[in-house]
């Protein structure tokens, strides 16, 4: 047991800020993310022995988390349809280039589930047709939230060109979630 212990302890220190970075952006109060980040890590803590085997510990700890996410949007009232505006991103924008800006803030629609399914479907597959250098620095950056100096210290490679390929990236799925933008903007 106390070999489990101190591998559930190590996780949970290796993970909880990046956890609780990711549950933060996208839950408004941060009361609710504290309790979010809590629920999640004690799935993880009670079910360790059979997570443990996982290849993506990681993974597993964001998806738990982005489905309490999704939970307790359900628990908020739900606004009038005339109420939910959507915006399509500009494709050109320099803006600050982040998967909060390229995901509309679904969490009042009646129908969220099946529109962030879409979306997270939309990226994975764009993903998988990005250039690797792009999708990689943006899965660094995005996913594993890390800071571009972090990146250019594993990857040895200037900020620079590490910014140019994450806003490249982060046009690509801009374009590539264009259709989905107005689908969702026709249907609300």
């Amino acid at each position: 047991m106390t070999e489990n212990s101190t591998q559930i302890e190590a996780t949970i220190e290796k993970e909880k800020g990046r956890l609780y970075n990711f549950i933060r952006r996208n839950v408004p109060n941060k009361e609710d993310a504290e309790d979010i980040l809590q629920d999640v890590l004690y799935q993880f803590a009670s079910s360790f022995e059979s997570i443990r085997l996982m290849d993506r510990v990681s993974s597993w700890l964001m998806h738990v988390a982005k489905n309490r996410i999704i939970d307790s949007r359900r628990k908020k009232k739900p606004k009038a349809f005339g109420d939910i505006k959507i915006s399509i991103p500009n494709d050109e924008s320099d803006s600050k280039l982040s998967l909060e800006e390229i995901i509309p803030n679904l969490g009042e629609l009646p129908d969220e589930e099946y529109w962030k399914n879409q979306f997270w479907d939309a990226i994975e597959d764009a993903l998988d047709e990005m250039p690797d250098e792009q999708r990689e620095v943006f899965e660094m950056n995005e996913f594993e939230d890390m800071s571009f100096k972090e990146i250019s210290e594993i990857k040895n490679e200037p900020i620079n060109t590490l910014l140019s390929r994450k806003r490249y990236a982060v046009l690509f799925l801009r374009k590539r979630l264009k259709d989905l933008y107005e689908e969702l903007k026709n249907n609300v």
